[in-house]
């Protein structure tokens, strides 16, 4: 029996039916805004500016583990620790001001016009970002045993960490399994190879930092502690919204957070996160106008660094933000550098 239309109308039918429904829930459940208001009256301005030093924290650490990543996965001459970071910004920018996942190939494109030209370079770092998000993998499944025996779950989201969970230890083994396939595979598919044989041997070597336990460990190191500065700002965020839940509920909360965005319908998920974070606070005792507010800081704290840090390195690499939108039509055909277009891959 087929549950899911295989016709392309018949798939963005489905995807507006979830869409509507989820923007009806945003608008059924979307707090006074004078209770709004009230939450942000009392906030602790010191401990907003803890959370934001913290998230600058977390980029900064969780791009440092991405250019370990890289450093196994192509050869000299490497791209210094700024243009890495540079890209890892542009990317947030990308993953926060617009839908779908476009920032992931932001910061590809920007990697790539620093690297030297090579034939599948571009899948080569797209690998990298496959890996990169795979010791995500790690520390989310660390988090959900920590929530799930700390924390209060809401019985709504226990299907959804299981599914997530679920889905990221496949392609977390999958990966194990495409990598291991050749243990040094050559930087560049012999020129007789076909060009999916030669996407696919580029993008293995993306995963070559999986074959190597030291800096695997150490690319695992930097993730963990990025996510625990992100967990720490959590917390900041809570005391400053006067919210005293204590940091098992920060953890919760980081862990909705992860799982509402995954697939981002609009820009940030905008008032469904809001919605999941006051749902999930109402039992400890948090009003769900209380909540809401307390989301709406949160996601502001955290999109003022990854916004900020985008907007000013996105125009330092010379791209414009309609090349940003421009991302998911270009992926390794072509971007825009010194004002034309030019083929990198």
């Amino acid at each position: 029996m087929r549950f899911l239309p295989l016709s392309s109308a018949g798939r963005f039918a489905l995807l507006g039916v979830l869409v509507g429904a989820a923007i009806g829930l945003v608008l059924w459940q979307s707090p006074d805004t004078d209770l709004l208001a009230n939450a942000f009256e009392a906030v602790t301005w010191s401990w907003v500016a803890i959370a934001v030093g913290l998230n600058l924290m977390s980029v900064v650490v969780r791009s440092s583990a991405w250019r370990v990543i890289i450093l196994q996965a192509i050869p000299k001459p490497w791209p210094s620790w700024r243009v890495v970071f540079s890209a890892f910004c542009v990317g947030l920018l990308g993953n926060v001001a617009l839908p779908g996942r476009v920032g992931e190939l932001a910061r590809v494109a920007v990697i790539t016009r620093h690297l030297r030209r090579r034939p599948g370079t571009w899948a080569t770092i797209v690998g990298t970002v496959f890996a990169h998000r795979l010791f995500d993998v790690v520390a989310a499944t660390g988090l959900v045993v920590y929530v799930l025996y700390t924390s209060r779950v809401p019985d709504w989201a226990k299907p959804a960490l299981a599914v997530v969970i679920g889905v990221g230890f496949g392609l977390l083994i999958a990966a194990f399994l495409l990598a291991r396939r050749h243990p040094e595979p050559s930087r560049e598919a012999p020129e007789d190879a076909g060009a999916v044989r030669r996407l696919i041997a580029m993008a293995r070597a993306g995963l070559t930092v999986l074959r190597r336990p030291a800096p695997a460990v150490w690319a695992l190191f930097f993730q963990l502690l990025g996510w625990t500065a992100q967990l720490l700002a959590v917390w900041a965020a809570m005391l400053a919204f006067n919210i005293h839940a204590g940091v098992h509920a920060a953890a919760l909360i980081l862990l909705l957070m992860n799982v509402v965005t995954l697939f981002p319908f609009w820009p940030g998920n905008v008032g469904l996160l809001q919605a999941a974070i006051a749902f999930a606070l109402l039992s400890y005792g948090v009003s769900y106008a209380h909540g809401f507010a307390f989301g709406v800081g949160l996601q502001a704290i955290e999109a003022s660094v990854g916004v900020g840090l985008g907007l000013f390195y996105l125009a330092r690499e010379g791209f414009s933000f309609a090349m940003l939108r421009r991302m998911p039509e270009v992926t390794d055909v072509e971007v825009e550098e010194d004002g034309r277009i030019e083929r990198i891959a």
